[in-house]
């Protein structure tokens, strides 16, 4: 699975609100040995919104928390856009969620709170604990909440548990080596698309220094090809240390 996550709000790109949601995804899929593949950060932009959508549904594998613009101001968009995108139809109005909004607000559900509950069709809500003012999901893999983190991070937290607690193991290897990325390049050259490979440079006191990372799911096929990189240095004379 490519795990995505996709932050709306002008105010974070402005500086005038600080993302919380990052480190928070970050952290709940490391609990079970997962990772991001890609964290968005946009503006309130239906254009720019529309492409990032468009991308993410062309990866098969995707799954998506979109956090922000599900609210019932004119700078919310997420809703209309998601139904455009991933199910080529218009909102529809969810009624579960039309009769949660009425029961919260009464006569102040109108004219603008109702429309919260204009979902994508076939739309699932998601809880929201806060205020019942629910965020929705399509497919069991495209999640939309608010961009709040005290509603949307207990929303995700559930999602994670409940479709992706399946622990999945991932292998690391690292070593530090007194010598430029250029040395090991060919040998990178090598690997197999399987094995992640990060190549850090680090230049201290005016001399080269790299710090050079193998991860996999499979453990003795990622360490045989971090071996290969130990053997080369030690071919070459060149010091390294494991770390």
């Amino acid at each position: 699975m490519n795990f995505y996550a996709l932050i709306i709000g002008t105010e974070i790109l402005n500086a005038r609100r600080e993302d919380k949601h990052f480190k928070f995804v970050q952290s709940e899929l490391a609990k079970y040995g997962h990772e991001l593949c890609s964290s968005i950060v946009v503006k309130d932009d239906e254009k720019l919104m529309k492409n990032i959508y468009k991308l993410i549904k062309n990866d098969k594998d995707a799954v998506l928390f979109s956090f922000g613009g599900i609210g019932s101001t004119p700078d919310d968009l997420t809703r209309e856009i998601a139904s455009e995108i991933f199910t080529n139809k218009k909102v529809q109005r969810h009624v579960e969620f039309e009769k949660d909004i009425i029961e919260k607000f009464g006569d102040e559900a109108y004219p603008h709170r109702i429309h919260m509950a204009d979902l994508p069709p076939n739309a699932k809500l998601l809880f929201n604990p806060i205020n019942n003012m629910s965020g929705f999901s399509l497919e069991d893999k495209y999640f939309f909440v608010p961009g709040f983190p005290q509603m949307a991070h207990p929303m995700i937290s559930d999602v994670i548990n409940k479709f992706f607690s399946k622990k999945v193991d991932k292998y690391r290897f690292t070593l530090l080596a007194q010598t430029s990325e250029n040395t090991l390049i060919t040998l990178m050259k090598t690997l197999p698309l399987n094995i992640e490979l990060s190549s850090l440079p680090i230049f201290k006191d005016n001399k080269p220094s790299v710090e050079l990372s193998l991860s996999g799911f499979d453990k003795s096929n990622t360490l045989h090809h971090f071996n290969l990189f130990c053997e080369e240095l030690k071919h070459l004379n060149i010091e390294y240390k494991l770390i």
